[in-house]
């Protein structure tokens, strides 16, 4: 894995995962059915400067964003493993321009969007065309929940030889003991800051 500070920032992407108004907003799917968690609530203003400060860097900024698609009834197309885990999901939530499925208020604008359907951002997305595009060579992780969504996009982009920094409080998950041993586990495959380090990092950058 390359230094960070070897890397070239018009090359770097940050990629946040899944934080939308279902996942973060009181009125979105997971508002509404009481499931949430403080550490997760947080994410979006910690995350926000880094964006600033990478985009002045001339940067980008990449929301993936979990999708559910409707069928021809208008009912999501949904894993029955999902559908089990989170029986309250319903019809037109995460539906594609819903409210529910829209980037928070606190990160918008991404300068792309990527809809995703499991757990990688890569998995089935255009995500590899846009970072080819766009001679995107570095990616700076963060979002929800790091031991799915945020894991596997991780250990995807490794297998891809696509150097990343994980920010390790730019990440959450609803147990903080979880958040702590994927930590541990992904120490081997990605670079990881706090978004503290991430902004001392950008804003000292040539």
């Amino acid at each position: 894995m390359s230094d960070p500070k070897d890397w070239t920032l018009t090359q770097t992407a940050l990629l946040t995962i899944d934080l939308q108004n279902d996942f973060l907003h009181p009125d979105g799917a997971y508002g509404r059915a009481g499931q949430g968690a403080a550490a997760i609530a947080a994410l979006p203003a910690r995350i926000a400067p880094l964006v600033q400060a990478l985009r002045a860097k001339g940067g980008l900024y990449i929301s993936a964003q979990f999708t559910l698609v409707p069928g021809p009834g208008g009912d999501p197309l949904i894993s029955p493993h999902l559908k089990a885990l989170r029986p309250f999901l319903k019809r037109g939530d995460f539906a594609p321009g819903s409210f529910g499925h829209q980037l928070v208020d606190t990160l918008q604008p991404a300068d792309f969007t990527v809809e995703k359907v499991a757990y990688s951002a890569f998995y089935q997305t255009r995500l590899e065309y846009i970072l080819r595009a766009m001679g995107i060579r570095q990616l700076i992780v963060g979002g929800i929940v790091t031991n799915g969504g945020v894991a596997s996009t991780l250990r995807d982009a490794h297998l891809r030889d696509i150097d990343t920094v994980m920010l390790t409080n730019g990440c959450a998950a609803f147990r903080d003991e979880v958040h702590d041993a994927t930590l541990l586990s992904l120490g081997t495959v990605t670079h990881q800051m706090t978004c503290t380090e991430a902004l001392d990092w950008l804003e000292g950058a040539a």
